[in-house]
């Protein structure tokens, strides 16, 4: 359904605001009851965490007594087997009134390395405004934002118009491998006209953010053949075209001399321009002094709206145990990240073309195991409007539009599924929250003004009709 957009109730802003300051020590302490709970869905993790994970999901939003039902469900994966349990939770709205589904996952990364994290990573430690541990931001920070952004509906909405869907994925991090069967089979359940994602991050501290676009992405896997055995380097090196050299050759030819990328056909997206410094730039990426940066474009249009190559993987010998021998054959694996309106197949078409096109020498090319996901590019419309005056009102600077070079496949699902729905992309996390790194944290007032953000978009929808 359509619903007319009318101007936020800054009536609305006062009281949200003392609700979240009465509430917000009780979220605190329940977030970091979440974070004790290593509930990671990857295989050599004990997959029982990720039951007690998604019991103690379930039992926080059934003790609100606002939905009709609150389930674990599952789905099978394509290879058959169960996925990892997720909450799927709905409550029936009036006639005419907004059907809003809140999207969020209870899983997280592994913990990483020990020995570089500062605190222990599943025991939630309080340093300054800032919750530290494993899942603080990503994303258990969403479910907290979702709870009690409705605990907020029901405590100051004189009456509740509201349809509300509720679902917690337990696999994200790992893929989310069951979702389109998971998708399938609560299809009804799952039906809304918004869809809220909170999954995603803002643009500083002080600055909330929607996120209206993702890149798309493919990867290939790939071998280059030029010999039927090894050689001898010295014996017959000189006229010898080894494979090694070949794939270099045929990996610098991805990009060209000022690093953009050269693979015809791809297309870009032209994004919103918001300022960054290329010096913020470099200490984000951990770029050395002396080294330059990469393309012609700004740093947020070749960052969000271009194509960008990278190669995350070579099978060859190591130094080690390197022996002056010329390679056979060699296999690498290349990432291609695209621009949000690129279609992924066509991206990995145009990607296996150029490969075959300049490899050099007559060398043999065979393709392995890829891989591929769609971008996102949002729709403009009431929602989003009602999200940026809604975030404006909670945070000390007005919202701002984002993107991100990174990809999240699964909100193409979600298009696809409800084409009719608006997506928002949320999130509480910001640049220091170091979502999937050692010291993960969660900025304290960013999850505050996102509860009451949350919580002013769902009392103005209760009050639109179609």
């Amino acid at each position: 359904m359509s619903f007319k957009q009318i101007p936020l109730n800054t009536a609305l802003v006062e009281p949200v605001e003392n609700y979240v300051s009465g509430i917000f020590p009780s979220a605190i302490g329940l977030l970091g009851e979440l974070v004790k709970i290593p509930g990671i869905a990857w295989e050599s993790f004990d997959p029982n965490n990720l039951e007690l994970s998604a019991q103690k999901v379930k039992s926080a939003f059934e003790a609100i007594h606002f939905f009709d039902f609150v389930d674990i469900r599952k789905a099978a994966k394509p290879n058959g087997e169960l996925g990892s349990p997720a909450i799927l939770a709905r409550r029936a709205g009036s006639v005419g009134a907004p059907h809003v589904l809140l999207y969020a996952h209870h899983d997280v990364q592994p913990p990483g390395e020990s020995e570089l994290w500062e605190t222990d990573p599943f025991q939630a430690t309080l340093k300054g405004d800032r919750l530290f541990g494993r899942g603080a931001s990503d994303d258990k920070s969403g479910i907290i934002t979702h709870l009690y952004a409705l605990r907020g509906l029901l405590e100051l909405a004189e009456q509740v118009d509201l349809g509300v869907t509720l679902f917690i994925e337990g696999e994200e991090e790992a893929g989310s491998e069951s979702f389109e069967n998971f998708l399938e089979e609560n299809k009804a359940d799952l039906a809304a006209d918004l869809i809220i994602v909170a999954d995603s991050g803002n643009w500083t501290e002080d600055i909330p953010a929607l996120t209206t676009t993702l890149r798309g992405m493919v990867s290939q896997t790939f071998t280059v053949t030029t010999l039927d055995h090894a050689v001898h380097s010295g014996m017959f090196g000189g006229p010898l075209p080894d494979a090694m050299t070949v794939m270099v050759r045929l990996l610098a030819s991805l990009t060209d001399s000022n690093g953009d990328v050269a693979i015809h056909g791809l297309k870009s997206t032209k994004v919103d321009e918001i300022p960054i410094s290329d010096e913020d730039f470099r200490a984000a990426a951990g770029i050395l002094d002396g080294v330059s940066t990469l393309g012609t474009k700004s740093l947020v249009q070749q960052n969000w709206g271009e194509p960008a190559v990278t190669i995350i993987g070579i099978d060859a010998p190591t130094v080690a145990v390197s022996s002056n021998t010329a390679q056979p054959s060699i296999t690498a694996r290349v990432s291609l990240r695209l621009s949000p309106d690129q279609d992924p197949t066509e991206g990995l078409e145009l990607l296996r073309k150029h490969l075959l096109e300049k490899v050099e020498f007559g060398a043999r090319v065979t393709f392995g195991h890829s891989e591929k996901g769609p971008g996102f590019l949002a729709k403009e419309g009431w929602s989003s409007a009602l999200a940026h005056e809604a975030f404006s009102a909670m945070w000390p600077n007005p919202s701002v539009s984002i993107g991100i070079g990174g990809s999240i496949p699964f909100i193409s699902s979600f298009a696809s599924a409800f084409p009719d729905a608006e997506i928002l992309v949320t999130g509480v996390e910001e640049p220091d929250s170091r979502a999937h790194s050692p010291n993960e944290s969660q900025h304290l007032p960013t999850l505050k003004r996102a509860i009451g953000a949350e919580a002013l978009m769902l009392l103005h929808g209760n009050q639109l009709r179609s």
